[in-house]
């Protein structure tokens, strides 16, 4: 028998998360303080035992919602959550049918996270520049070329950035969506390069010089998400050290209109 509950504890938040660290390491990220406060959490219990949560943070647009645990558990706590609005939905392939039921996926995107062991780093030497705040215009402009818009300036101040610049323009970069002091984790992402500028290595120098900045920084579990189906990508990253952890499926998705 579940127990679905609403969650704000936590030290009991975190022992689910640790029973699978890197996937959730960006939930386990926005436990921070000023994170964990844009956050709502749901979960499940089962003989006095939390085993499933839901995580629903709206310091982005759209809000992410993240699932981990038991499928059984996680239908219980999304149908105490009825949470309205679109999400990002990120959850591992056994609660793809279950969450479903709750949301319809406008596009889900089969994914891997990896992660990199300090002891496996493999550096890439490059020069590359470390970007303030003051870059903020110079990032925008070049991840509109790739039409994201993922990325937003309170970025820089929270986390590490790193860019190559030529003829006093900014034509590559690799930075952070989190990091984590308080526990140890971190993630790698708004990485991207010029279009005109690629094929030169400049994905693998930025990127080697935000890993080796967060090691120095005693950060130990950095992991970034990839397309399944992105193999150049991933051969950059496995080329620093990073290995494959998991499977996950993330994308667009609305609640439906009734649920049971």
């Amino acid at each position: 028998m579940w127990t679905p509950l609403a969650l704000a504890n936590k030290s009991r938040i975190l022992d689910l998360l640790e029973t699978d660290r890197l996937y959730a390491a960006y939930a386990i990220g926005d436990l921070e303080p000023g994170m964990f406060e844009q956050c709502a959490w749901f979960g499940a219990e089962r003989s006095g035992r939390l085993e499933a949560a839901v995580m629903h943070f709206r310091g982005i647009s759209p809000p992410a919602l993240l699932l981990i645990g038991d499928p059984e558990g996680l239908r219980a706590a999304l149908a105490l959550a009825r949470l309205p609005g679109e999400v990002c939905l990120t959850c591992r392939p056994e609660h793809v049918a279950m969450s479903s039921e709750f949301y319809f996926w406008a596009k889900a995107t089969p994914m891997w996270r990896m992660a990199l062991r300090p002891d496996h780093f493999r550096p890439v030497a490059g020069e590359s520049t470390r970007l303030l705040p003051e870059h903020s215009r110079e990032l925008a402009d070049l991840y509109a070329l790739g039409g994201g818009d993922a990325f937003s300036p309170n970025q820089i101040a929270r986390g590490v950035f790193y860019g190559i610049m030529a003829d006093r323009r900014l034509i590559a970069v690799a930075g952070t969506h989190l990091v984590s002091p308080t526990y140890g984790v971190a993630a790698v992402g708004n990485v991207f390069t010029h279009p005109d500028c690629r094929g030169r290595g400049y994905g693998a120098a930025t990127t080697s010089a935000v890993v080796a900045e967060l090691l120095a920084h005693g950060i130990r579990d950095i992991v970034l998400n990839v397309g399944q189906d992105n193999v150049p990508a991933i051969h950059l990253y496995e080329r620093l050290g990073f290995e494959l952890h998991c499977r996950f499926t993330e994308g667009p998705a609305s609640p439906r209109k009734s649920v049971g």
